[in-house]
């Protein structure tokens, strides 16, 4: 098999140097191509991507833009393939200010008839713009005569006004990557810090070359990246805040501009967490918004004529706000509209909302503070970065060193219980005078889910049973916000296709009731669940309960399982035994655990008089298991499926 893969990579290699590619120039090997090389399970490969960056200089504004130009070549070579002949361009156009565009889009589909090398070109028609809110729009480009084996070429320009702001470079994909070739070109004026993300790293190779402005001569910084066979990383393993954060890239983080040699001035930025956390806390969006507290005076002395403890203040304030402002599904660090208007007009994005919570908690008496936070789709910022926060929840501390955090966009949220969007590893506390801290985001509180089950075995072998969950703290807010919209037939539809049953009552308290675990009570039948041969009645201890795959099927894995927050799952089922029947076969007890007190799995059946008693308990201490425990996890997971899937063997007496 090496020797196979050498040989695979040497001719990938010497292709490689064969192929040209010039925009518009696609060769005939290339189209014949049934299958990636070194991936023959991909449906659709890079064949070359080139990315040129740099900044251009506008003389009726006075200011540099930025320009990035792309060059894309992708095979299709099965339908799953498809998608990647589709691409969506996301940039920023805001109803007002200055705006980004795209741009000069050239793109072709190549296709091979009767051995010869057809292009059909994107026609501009098939070119379309979508607004996505009101501060992205879309740029959708859709290709022509899709079908398996075509390569598709696509080139367009992406331009920004926002020149301190250079787009991360991606080397990894979820798709393989042949070669890439990639350059950018940033004046001496501006200096970024580069950090490499995820689990491929290319050559970076750093020159210089001179340019001018009129008379001005200046020096311009020149990272070039290119790399070849860069393996896919696929968005398909469980349990992963974003895969972007682990696919190969790198991070342009400004930290200076200096124009002083041309009568400018110098300004430093993110330098330091410290400094990253002033920077925003002076935004006149950020630290002058905490201080407005004369809009929500008269509310606030009603709450305090009630409230008089400092737990019932939190409460009670954190409850007027959810009710008082709704979420408007936008993230972010800066106020949207201003907390005063917000308030008045009842809608904001997540720093509107949160740092009038916070703001009310001062003005009660309470130590209160925002807390800035990268949400998980925004991944892990690995260095100081203004923009990689993208959000801020509300922190109270105590006397004695106790402290809750709050996130008023949620409705189903409590003091400590931030929705799963929010728990990304750390935020970054600041306080008044702007100093900050690093503060644990993951709740203390596992996510409980407990399950009771009682079940008889009719004459004609049908389970009839009622159970009962109850779902707490994490997964209770989860349960509300996933389920409490959907009308209740609706609901039960869908329980009785996941568990084949056929549901006869159905109740579900607490729905709105967020301080008490919400309690669904089934009462049901099923043929599905009772198997006989021969005579012997076999049945599964945890009946719909247990699972039958393991989730985990890489062989290695880079990245961490992220669960989001620890959590524990509880079964207790108990069946009675049919009249005429005894036990001949009960699965053996199982009790094992992950390195470290990670988590464990413990199983035991037992038989009671006529019944069956099973207790199963699955529970994860940590939020977070560290890759090099991989291994260990998967071999856990499967066990636990083996164990869940033994069967109880019943014989006539």
């Amino acid at each position: 098999m090496k020797k196979i893969t050498i040989v695979l990579l040497l001719l990938s290699q010497i292709s490689l140097f064969a192929q040209d590619h010039k925009f518009g120039k696609v060769s005939k090997e290339e189209l014949e191509e049934k299958f990636y090389p070194l991936d023959s399970t991909a449906d659709a490969a890079y064949l070359f991507r080139k990315r040129r960056t740099y900044f251009d200089f506008i003389a009726q504004q006075g200011d540099f833009q930025l320009v990035t130009e792309i060059h894309e070549r992708i095979k299709i070579y099965t339908k799953e393939g498809f998608d990647m002949a589709n691409k969506s361009i996301s940039y920023y156009d805001p109803d007002s200010g200055a705006r980004e565009a795209v741009s000069s889009i050239k793109a072709y589909t190549f296709s091979l008839v009767n051995g010869k090398v057809e292009k059909e070109k994107l026609s501009k028609k098939n070119i379309f713009k979508e607004k996505k809110d009101k501060y992205y729009s879309l740029k959708k480009i859709t290709m022509p005569n899709i079908k398996e084996g075509v390569i598709v070429e696509i080139k367009y320009r992406f331009i920004s006004p926002y020149a301190t702001s250079v787009d991360n470079l991606h080397f990894q994909y979820g798709i393989p990557l042949k070669k890439f070739e990639y350059q950018v070109e940033i004046p001496e004026y501006y200096t970024f810090n580069t950090k490499f993300i995820g689990y491929y790293t290319p050559r970076m190779n750093k020159t210089s070359k001179n340019s001018s402005i009129g008379s001005l001569n200046f020096t311009v910084n020149v990272f070039q990246f290119d790399g070849l066979n860069v393996p896919a990383l696929k968005n398909n393993e469980p349990y992963i805040t974003s895969i972007n954060n682990f696919r190969g890239g790198v991070q342009f983080e400004l930290t200076q501009t200096n124009f002083a040699n041309i009568g400018g001035g110098i300004k430093n930025y993110s330098t330091s967490w410290e400094n990253v956390s002033k920077e925003i806390f002076k935004s006149s969006n950020f630290g002058s918004e905490l201080k407005k507290s004369s809009y929500y005076k008269d509310d606030l002395e009603k709450i305090l004529t009630v409230a008089k403890t400092d737990s019932d203040k939190v409460s009670a304030i954190f409850q007027h706000v959810k009710n008082q402002v709704k979420w408007n599904e936008f993230y972010g660090k800066y106020t949207e509209n201003g907390v005063r208007k917000a308030y008045k007009e009842r809608v904001g994005n997540s720093a509107d909302i949160n740092l009038i919570l916070t703001s009310m908690l001062r003005s009660a008496g309470l130590d209160a503070n925002p807390v800035l936070v990268s949400t998980r789709t925004n991944g892990v910022p690995l260095f100081p970065t203004i923009k990689g926060f993208n959000y801020v929840v509300s922190m109270v501390e105590f006397s004695g060193g106790s402290y809750v955090l709050l996130d008023a966009t949620e409705k189903y949220s409590l003091p400590n219980i931030l929705p799963t969007r929010d728990l990304n590893w750390n935020g970054r506390k600041v306080t008044k005078d702007g100093n900050s801290s690093w503060v644990k985001l993951t709740s203390s509180k596992p996510a409980l889910e407990e399950n009771y089950l009682l079940v008889n075995i009719t004459d004609d072998l049908m389970a009839e049973g009622m159970y009962r969950t109850k779902y707490d703290n994490l997964n209770a807010l989860s349960y509300r916000k996933n389920n409490n919209h959907i009308k209740e037939e609706d609901l039960i539809t869908k329980l009785e296709e996941k568990n084949k049953i056929e549901i006869e009552d159905y109740k579900v308290v607490n729905k709105e009731k967020i301080a008490k675990p919400v309690i669904r009570t089934v009462k049901f039948v099923s043929e599905d669940l009772i198997e006989q041969i021969n005579g012997k009645i076999y049945v599964e201890p945890l009946l719909f309960f247990s699972q039958h795959t393991n989730p985990f099927k890489l062989e290695d894995r880079k990245f961490p399982v992220d669960f989001a927050t620890p959590w524990k799952d509880k079964y207790t089922v108990s069946i009675k035994i049919p009249e005429g029947y005894k036990v001949e076969t009960l699965p053996e007890p199982l009790a094992i655990g992950l390195p470290e007190n990670l988590g464990v799995f413990k199983f035991q059946a037992s038989t009671v008089g006529n019944k069956i008693n099973t207790i199963c308990v699955i529970q994860f201490n940590s939020a977070i298991i560290a890759p090099q425990y991989y291994a260990a996890l998967k071999d856990f997971y499967g066990q636990l499926v083996k164990k869940e899937s033994e069967k109880i063997v019943l014989v006539k007496i």
